[in-house]
């Protein structure tokens, strides 16, 4: 599937509206503003940026260094109590180089109406608090004060940062609406900067010449009105990657008189530095440390799939992942492999170089996870995280060593977001898709008996396979056999489990397979002297997940699945059937959905068979409204009763 349903859009041109501040400067806040009720465009808006307004400038110093220097803008209204969490307001910034970021809040200060008059209460030092995430972040807090319904609040803050290659992430939305949002850059005629803008609002941009001051400049400004609110959806795994977002990237440094000096032009240029970096590729070298238990091993060992197994167990079962993500080792892979813990970097840098060192040709795939975004053009920070690849032909085996219920040719969900790039130690480097991988399965098995009073009595038998089977792992590995059955029928609700048994919970290269007896209370109704059956029970599909007319976004089911179910009832004596649905089979445009649903009965009993496909991560936007509709057809035909008759 390609992204063209994820617009990159640069638009000049917008829908302007008549609202109250139109000078977008701190400072001028109006008792019509203030007495303002609700969100003139979006009425149940909890709260509204009336504007957001930056400014970036580059600073040098008299030894040649730079930094740059942002200010920011906001003015903010609160029409009802779920906005008062706006009060509370903080900004990141790093502190982990040899230069360090600083950042300063400043004109912060709350506005409220009292007694028809602009009271203003200014924020002190006891409402700013700092915190260290890690060594390298920091964030600084603010928590205004006074705030009430009613109440606009304003503040700004300056970060200065020499890191030039890489400007923060300019948000044009937020979870509220923005009235206005406005952002100028100032940038050196030396440096040139790919941009990007993702999301689904048209945004403006404007450039003109700066010839005055030390160094000629070139000055961009981006503006945008009436910014819906971002909401979230159903089915999106990370709302960041629809996001309006500007996004800014050295791409290469050009001073007079000097050879041009290319940071990031392609993405071979961008693994180069990667691989170059210390923390990376010389990582991969160093083997000394684990030369006596690869010996071990591999003892014996004829075939590469014998050692790729052995050495990814040995790694997998060996490191705890310390649930940090990067694509360059913290501590290093020596230190990590001692110390059994490591982030993803150390832990499977540690599992190529040992595949390596036992003849596998396996390289490192640099990846981003979903929550981290999709790597959308060259830039040396789209990635944060690094997973292992051995080319086989016309294929990729892909392995991950810091989960411990995944298998070899599984990645984590987490890391499973469209494109990887495989990196080789002579430089050369390829796009692979992580999206390329087989259906994930649930097969239930259920034999049945309805009695006289409409119980259904019976057992089941439930498979999962590859990411069925490694969440069920993940989530309930650790969960006593009594809370999981408790956990069962709170979600079937009516039903009753007794003999319940696993297999397979620990031996990851097989699927879990769960049996257990039920008593189901709730898919029978007696109306006089008929029986209206639910045949699926506990496994029906009631309400549909689609609910907007109109979405925005992708739908994301996670991975592709393949769910079937087999249901065979024992009529109850004295009834005969009386009706039974109809067969059916509906099949989603370009193959995103398919649904079979097939009955049948005898005189004692009734089979029926429905599997349920998805044949995609996602379903574009423009494929929703057919979604929804097959959605709604499929529960129609789950929820149709089968009617037995006394005879």
């Amino acid at each position: 599937m390609k992204l063209n349903h994820l617009k990159l859009i640069i638009i000049i041109g917008l829908i302007t509206s008549n609202l109250f501040s139109q000078d977008y400067k701190l400072g001028k806040v109006t008792i019509e503003e203030l007495k303002e009720k609700r969100h003139p465009i979006d009425s149940s808006a909890a709260a509204a940026i009336l504007f957001k307004k930056g400014e970036s400038k580059f600073e040098i110093n008299s030894s040649g260094e730079w930094t740059l220097v942002t200010d920011v803008d906001y003015k903010i209204k609160i029409y009802k109590k779920e906005g008062l969490d706006n009060a509370n307001q903080e900004v990141y910034y790093y502190v982990g180089g040899a230069r360090e970021e600083t950042l300063r809040f400043k004109n912060a200060v709350t506005y409220n109406l009292v007694d028809g008059k602009i009271e203003k209460t200014k924020l002190k030092s006891d409402g700013e608090f700092k915190e260290e995430i890690n060594e390298d972040n920091k964030v600084k807090k603010i928590t205004m004060p006074q705030v009430k319904e009613g109440s606009i609040i304003e503040y700004s803050y300056t970060l200065r940062s020499p890191f030039i290659v890489k400007f923060d992430d300019w948000y044009f939305q937020s979870e509220i609406p923005v009235n206005h949002v406005e952002y100028s850059v100032y940038v050196p005629k030396y440096f040139k900067y790919r941009t990007v803008i993702t999301g689904y609002e048209s945004v403006s941009v404007e450039d003109v010449a700066i010839s005055t001051g030390s160094f000629p400049q070139q000055k961009y400004t981006y503006t945008i009105e009436n910014v819906p609110a971002l909401k979230e959806e159903n089915f999106v795994t990370n709302i960041k990657n629809y996001t309006s977002i500007l996004k800014n990237e050295l791409v290469s440094i050009s001073y007079p008189g000097e050879p041009v000096d290319n940071i990031a032009l392609d993405w071979d240029g961008v693994v180069k530095t990667i691989y170059d970096d210390d923390r990376f590729g010389k990582e991969l070298k160093s083997k000394s440390y684990f030369e006596d238990d690869l010996k071990i091993i591999i003892e014996g060992l004829a075939t590469d799939k014998e050692k790729i197994q052995a050495i990814y167990k040995f790694v997998q079962n060996k490191m705890t992942w310390n649930e940090n993500n990067g694509v360059f080792t913290k501590d290093g892979v020596r230190k990590a492999y001692k110390n059994k813990t490591g982030n993803v970097a150390e832990i499977n840098l540690i599992l190529i170089a040992m595949l390596k060192e036992a003849g596998i040709e396996a390289n490192p795939i640099l990846v981003s996870t979903r929550k981290n975004g999709i790597a959308l053009y060259p830039n040396r920070t789209a990635f944060n995280y690094v997973v292992a690849g051995i080319e086989v032909q016309d294929d990729v085996i892909l392995l991950d060593a810091t989960n411990k219920n995944l298998t070899v040719g599984m990645l984590p969900l987490r890391a499973v977001n469209w494109y990887g790039r495989i990196v080789r130690e002579r430089g050369s480097s390829n796009e692979i898709d992580l999206l390329d991988v087989s259906h994930s399965n649930e097969n239930v098995i259920i034999l049945g008996k309805i009695n006289a009073e409409g119980k259904i009595e019976g057992k089941l038998r439930r498979q999962l396979t590859r990411y069925n089977s490694l969440l069920h792992r993940d989530n309930y590995s650790g969960v006593s056999e009594d809370s999981y059955i408790e956990k069962l029928e709170n979600r079937y609700k009516s039903v009753e489990i007794g003999q319940y048994k696993v297999d397979n919970l620990k031996e990851v290269e097989k699927p879990v397979v769960e049996t257990y007896s039920f008593v189901e209370n709730n898919s029978v109704e007696i109306i006089g002297n008929k029986m209206y059956i639910s045949p699926l029970m506990f496994f029906t599909l009631n309400e549909n997940p689609f609910k907007v007319d109109e979405r925005k976004y992708p739908v994301d089911f996670h991975f592709p699945f393949k769910d079937s179910y087999n249901v065979s009832l024992t009529i109850p004596d004295g009834y005969e059937v009386e009706f039974l649905p109809e067969a059916s089979s509906l099949l989603m445009e370009n193959g995103y959905g398919v649904f079979k649903y097939n009955i049948s009965s005898s005189e004692k009993s009734i089979q029926m068979l429905v599997n349920f496909d998805v044949n995609a991560f996602y379903v574009p936007s423009q494929n929703y409204a057919t979604l929804k509709n097959f959605f709604k057809i499929m529960i129609e035909k789950q929820t149709e009763k089968i009617i037995l008759i006394k005879k």
